[in-house]
């Protein structure tokens, strides 16, 4: 298993030789790269940032997931911050597994499930101005509300005074099912 986030060029080809062993028959990758377009406008660069202790363990708990899941030998997730320009590999997902079948479900699983839950931020810079890219929605249940649509309580769980809390600040919280 190789979890990493790096701050330079992601080494593809060796991740992937590393990957294999002679139990395997299929070694399947998905390669990230940045894209010279998005939605017609076109891109200079990406800038990405993270929470990277929180990305780091939540990327090792996806691989482990996947393993289990999926029954595949070995996985390798990588994602890269800072600035790419065009072409460069931005995230690399491998694995390893004695069937094909199982080695592209678990890929497409874990960049799936990366894109959608990891904090990991992009940064779109067109020709005619910058983005925060939208990504994937939050996964059901979880969200952003503002305060004012929260019902806050103090420590022992009595509720704040009338007028109490943070207005208009924008908080995680867990949306109970309706």
């Amino acid at each position: 298993m190789r979890v990493e986030i790096v701050d330079g060029v992601i080494p593809a080809a060796e991740i992937v030789a590393e990957a294999k062993a002679g139990a395997d028959g299929a070694v399947c990758v998905f390669d990230g790269i940045v894209r010279d377009n998005t939605r017609g406008r076109k891109t200079l660069h990406l800038d990405y940032e993270a929470y990277r202790e929180m990305a780091l363990e939540q990327m090792r708990a996806l691989v482990t997931e996947a393993i289990e899941r999926f029954g595949v030998r070995d996985v390798a997730l990588v994602h890269r911050l800072g600035r790419l320009v065009v072409g460069e590999t931005s995230v690399l997902v491998v694995v390893a597994s004695a069937h094909r079948g199982a080695a592209f479900e678990a890929c497409r699983w874990l960049i799936d499930t990366l894109k959608r839950t990891v904090p990991i931020w992009k940064k779109e810079q067109f020709v005619d101005g910058a983005v925060w890219a939208d990504g994937e929605p939050f996964p059901e249940g979880v969200g952003v509300a503002l305060a004012t649509e929260t019902v806050g309580q103090l420590a022992d769980g009595k509720p704040f005074p009338e007028g109490g809390g943070v207005a208009r600040a924008a908080v995680p919280v867990e949306k109970e099912p309706l």
